[in-house]
């Protein structure tokens, strides 16, 4: 994700250590999803000793209809056109089914205004555009798209901590899908990497290209729409700090000598994703 988040007295050491599956703090975006051990328990025939199974998001429930379903439009998809991304990805195994029943339940969480399924579809369709005529862009463009499914899916708006529980989330659903060791590895060190996008090592092209398809809504015409979203996901914070820490990320992204790592990114976007982040600096100075 893109650190917009500002500074808050609240905020956790980031990473977090390991998985906690204990309810949220009281500042955290949305009210905690119950976590019944004995409930767990009963699932680990299904899922082994898992540390990171929230029974909110039983495939037995309505989330396995979020993903066979279809419907309603995310961001000129379908849910039906997110479904067959995700088996064309992870194929048609039952434990595939279920994970990716319980990303598109997690993506559509109530809580969440901009990190939804319309963003889930949106860096899905950059990193397409992004390696659809440059098949060696990314060396491993499976690893990236199964990064991209999860790079948000923990999201309580916690910097660090958010990344660390989705990319643990990543290493324990996706070996019982078949997906080999090395791989999941890889989208797990994607999906940490997505927390400081300037950690980011030169001669990295899946991170590269994870990355910018990540920063593309910043080229977007629906920017002012992207800001809305924001604001509403930190409206816990009060607007003279949300917009000191607004701007530090926007000063701080406008100093790097490049938006995008990719060449082809920086000559789809990097300038009017510049142009965005510019105007919208000068309205927060302007007050």
């Amino acid at each position: 994700m893109i650190d917009d988040r500002p500074p808050t007295p609240h905020d956790p050491p980031a990473p977090a250590p390991a998985y906690d599956p204990a309810p949220a703090h009281a500042h955290d975006l949305a009210p905690a999803r119950a976590h019944d051990p004995a409930l767990a328990r009963g699932h680990d025939d299904a899922r082994g000793h898992d540390p990171a199974y929230d029974p909110a998001y039983d495939p037995a429930t309505a989330a396995g209809a979020a993903l066979a379903g279809g419907g309603a439009a995310i961001g000129g998809e379908s849910a039906a056109d997110l479904a067959r991304g995700w088996t064309g990805l992870a194929g048609g195994s039952r434990a595939s089914l279920a994970l990716g029943a319980e990303l598109v339940a997690r993506w559509a969480e109530p809580h969440r205004r901009y990190h939804t399924l319309n963003h889930l579809a949106a860096v899905l369709a950059a990193i397409e555009q992004l390696t659809d005529q440059l098949t060696d862009e990314a060396g491993d463009l499976a690893a990236v798209r199964l990064a991209a499914w999860f790079h948000d899916a923990v999201y309580d708006g916690r910097a660090g901590w958010d990344e660390e529980r989705s990319a643990q989330l990543a290493q324990s659903r996706l070996p019982g899908c078949g997906v080999p060791p090395g791989r999941v590895a890889e989208v797990a060190r994607l999906v940490r990497l997505t927390a400081a996008h300037d950690t980011l090592q030169p001669g990295d092209r899946n991170g590269a290209v994870l990355c910018d398809a990540d920063l593309a809504v910043l080229a977007g015409p629906g920017y002012d729409d992207y800001t809305r979203a924001i604001r509403q996901e930190y409206a816990h914070v009060p607007d003279a700090l949300f917009a000191q820490g607004r701007a530090a990320v926007l000063r701080r992204l406008l100093a790097t000598p490049a938006l995008y790592r990719t060449p082809r990114a920086r000559d789809l976007w990097e300038q009017r994703a510049r142009a965005n982040m510019a105007a919208e600096l000068a309205a927060l100075d302007a007050g």
